[in-house]
């Protein structure tokens, strides 16, 4: 494998949720390798703190305030991005949230919020950055889903995250097969548990922390830059014949 294909020197990634967590660790993967990244993100403070460390790196960096339940917030998104860079050459759709309630329990604005964040945004974001790679004829795009929207997840009730995240998965397997005669890849990347702020007050619940560990073979819960790497990997001239796949890394959590 040519030391090229791993090379993002003059490309433009755009990463949704940014701020921290996963989307931080590919923003600076990226980064390491040669890329310019853009930080879409819903906290300010979070944005600017990740761009600024992007921009210490050596590379550009801006930060982009978007609320990816809304469609005219991502156009918008889109726009200012298109505005300040020739091209986006990759696109992550990262942001997304997490909430454990009983099915029975589960509330309108529960579901459609859930909706709205982990599935509803993840397609927005493609659409709008989708259309000017279209245009281009060439782009990479990695959508962040889950294990969970393969495989229902014990103790924690989280039916409606689960339904989101297996709704990205066959979204990207939907768009790549659109899209590949076009020029755009689309793949996903299934995390099992990752050591974020997000499942850090799940893995300090006592009744949940050691089912995770015990249902995952290798015995620990991911870092979020072990994610990163796979996420780079897919956006990369490596990946150059891969499109509509979703890349499980969970530890084994899955093949039990």
């Amino acid at each position: 494998m040519r030391n090229s294909d791993f090379d993002m020197t003059g490309q433009t990634a755009l990463i949704t949720g940014a701020g921290r967590g996963i989307g931080l660790a590919t923003a600076k993967r990226f980064a390491a390798a040669g890329a310019d990244v853009i930080i879409a993100e819903y906290i300010a403070e979070n944005g600017q703190s990740a761009a600024s460390e992007i921009e210490a790196m050596g590379r550009k960096s801006m930060f982009i305030e978007v609320d990816v339940r809304s469609s005219q917030s991502v156009n918008q998104m889109a726009a200012t991005a298109l505005e300040a860079c020739a091209n986006i050459d990759i696109l992550v759709c990262n942001a997304g949230i997490a909430q454990a309630v009983n099915a029975e329990e589960c509330s309108d604005e529960d579901w459609l919020n859930m909706m709205a964040v982990n599935l509803n945004g993840v397609f927005w974001c493609c659409r709008a950055i989708g259309r000017h790679m279209l245009e281009r004829g060439s782009g990479a795009i990695v959508n962040t889903a889950s294990m969970s929207g393969m495989i229902s997840n014990t103790p924690q009730p989280q039916a409606h995250y689960n339904a989101a995240k297996a709704g990205v998965i066959l979204l990207t397997k939907s768009l790549a097969g659109e899209w590949a005669s076009r020029g755009v890849r689309v793949n996903c990347v299934s995390p099992g548990y990752i050591g974020t702020d997000m499942t850090a007050e799940g893995f300090s619940n006592d009744a949940w922390r050691p089912t995770w560990l015990a249902m995952t073979p290798q015995g620990r819960i991911g870092k979020p830059e072990e994610i990163a790497q796979a996420i780079f990997y897919l956006a990369s001239p490596g990946a150059s014949f891969t499109t509509g796949t979703n890349l499980v890394v969970d530890g084994g959590y899955t093949s039990w």
